[in-house]
């Protein structure tokens, strides 16, 4: 009898950029996949924060290098990563939130938002993929969604709307680069509790909601997202691609 052989969770060899890195989901995401032997690049706009990760990261014997990315600066980002790509892997964990009634959504907001959420994680997503593209290699090219891009929520169409965006592209890319071995995938996370979550929580109404909705009784936390992002990087993922893991505690389930 033969046995089948468990694929590596292992990422040596790995270079990964993460988006976002400075803090909350991205840092998470970072620690992640250096932790799992990765060497990865640290992007944000808080070049300070990303200093002190790098930092904290080599303390732990771990391979890491910041870059300062603004990635609604479509054109600087698409400079950058051509001149320091391919990059093996991607987190794209860079975000923006706006929430309100959508009656008092503004354009300045709408462009805020969509900057970032869609045609920044878009063109970044190209960006990696071109790399990849062009130094013939596979990829794992990972968008940190959210629920929100398979429901709707209180105060959140302008963020479900941009969210909604990255989830059809993402599935657009999926077929078009899947003969190219590169794969692109989602990660949607309930509530993650963060410092930039705390006001929602601090709402009572809001609080109410989101466990009436969570059916594991909890709020998530980014440690949660860890495994997730390990799983759609390494070749344990090999045959996903176009899909989005759901890591919402049971809000989608109903």
């Amino acid at each position: 009898m033969i046995l089948p052989q468990m694929p590596s969770m292992r990422l040596e060899g790995k270079r990964a950029l993460v988006t976002g890195a400075s803090s909350g989901i991205g840092l998470a995401s970072a620690v992640a996949l250096a932790s799992s032997g990765a060497a990865v690049t640290v992007a944000a706009r808080s070049s300070d924060k990303l200093e002190e990760l790098v930092v904290n990261m080599a303390a732990m014997g771990w391979r890491s290098e910041p870059m300062f990315m603004d990635v609604k600066d479509t054109t600087r980002t698409l400079t950058d990563l051509a001149a320091s790509g391919p990059f093996d892997i991607l987190v794209n964990s860079a975000g923006l939130a706006r929430h309100g009634p959508s009656l008092n959504t503004t354009t300045e907001d709408f462009d805020a938002v969509s900057d970032i959420n869609f045609k920044g994680a878009y063109f970044l997503t190209r960006a990696v993929a071109q790399g990849l593209i062009d130094a013939n290699k596979p990829g794992s090219l990972i968008n940190i969604s959210s629920q929100m891009a398979h429901v709707g929520g209180i105060d959140r169409a302008l963020y479900c709307a941009t969210k909604h965006a990255v989830e059809g592209f993402t599935k657009a890319m999926a077929i078009e680069w899947g003969p190219m071995k590169i794969r692109v995938n989602t990660i949607c996370p309930t509530f993650i509790l963060t410092p930039l979550t705390q006001e929602t929580f601090n709402n009572p109404e809001r609080a109410a909601w989101i466990k009436e909705k969570i059916k594991l009784g909890r709020p998530g936390t980014v440690e949660d997202i860890m495994g997730a992002v390990v799983f759609l990087a390494s070749d344990a993922s090999n045959l996903i691609t176009g899909s989005s893991l759901m890591v919402d505690g049971g809000w989608t389930a109903d």
